[in-house]
């Protein structure tokens, strides 16, 4: 059917964006055509023919929610907005997907598995474990976590290959590990959770592959892009140095043996990497 009978909040965003090429036909909105922070936006929206929502809205400025506006619209958005959608849910019957990240967990352990108790370090996370909490709520409801997202939109990705442009050599953080997820892998596992209507809960949903640190990350990207920029290593405390910043996990590996053991094997953020180059590097040629 094209996902005629979803909803995709956020669009407009990297998720949304990718969702939408496996949704062609979903009800596509952000925030200018569908207030999800508001009640009555909702409640006076047409759910007619609606069965599931994808929750790809979020406030992500990690840093700027440290800020006074930034934590304002961040628990808005993350916290608030998601109680409504749940309530929505589940006064409509309907099946609620709602996207996670690894700033739940204050990242002492290096491999993070879904049951792990929530201590996020910022603001942003605190208002995302408290969104997970409220998704929850919804009788039918899916959490997909996220780590690193890398997607059509602003990102490290595309970051590391404009700073080359320009650049020699750049400094990137290596002592902060994890995987990135890719937003087109990240719309597979969605497709797969309600295709198959496997239990309701919370799911990991990085990409596989080996655990890398940023700068590591960085090699690999511009490896790809066949770039002569030299990355070097930097610490965390070294790059964030008199900039306002969140603390951030210096672990943010998930285990993904649970959605193994249903039958969906991630991919490895290499080869979603290679695609993604490609398609970048075609866009800078105006292909």
């Amino acid at each position: 059917m094209g996902g005629s009978n979803i909803l995709i909040t956020g669009a407009n965003g990297q998720l949304g964006r990718a969702l939408s090429e496996i949704y062609p036909k979903a009800v596509k909105t952000d925030a200018t055509e569908l207030d999800i922070t508001n009640t009555e936006a909702l409640k006076n929206f047409n759910w007619g023919g609606i069965e599931t929502i994808i929750n790809a809205a979020a406030y992500t400025n990690v840093d700027g929610a440290e800020t006074a506006d930034g934590q304002k619209a961040a628990w808005a958005v993350n916290d608030k907005a998601v109680g409504n959608l749940a309530d929505i849910a589940n006064q409509k019957d309907l099946t609620l997907v709602h996207i996670s990240t690894d700033y739940v967990f204050d990242g002492t352990k290096e491999i993070h598995t879904e049951n792990e108790p929530v201590r996020p370090l910022g603001v942003y996370g605190k208002t995302k474990a408290a969104g997970d909490k409220r998704a929850a709520e919804a009788a039918k409801h899916y959490i997909v976590r996220s780590s690193w997202v890398i997607g059509d939109g602003a990102n490290f990705a595309r970051a590391i290959l404009t700073a080359a442009k320009t650049r020699s050599e750049l400094k990137v953080v290596a002592d902060q590990f994890g995987r990135p997820t890719f937003t087109a892998e990240m719309a597979r596992i969605i497709d797969f959770l309600l295709r198959t209507k496997v239990p309701y809960g919370t799911y990991n949903g990085s990409n596989g592959g080996d655990i890398v640190n940023w700068a590591d990350f960085a090699r690999a990207i511009l490896q790809e892009a066949v770039s002569q920029t030299k990355v070097t290593d930097t610490t965390a405390a070294e790059y964030f140095a008199g900039k306002v910043s969140s603390e951030r996990p210096v672990h943010s590996a998930f285990d993904l043996s649970k959605l193994e053991a249903l039958g969906y094997k991630s991919r490895d953020w290499h080869e979603d990497l290679r695609e993604y180059i490609k398609k970048e590097l075609r866009m800078e040629n105006g292909e």
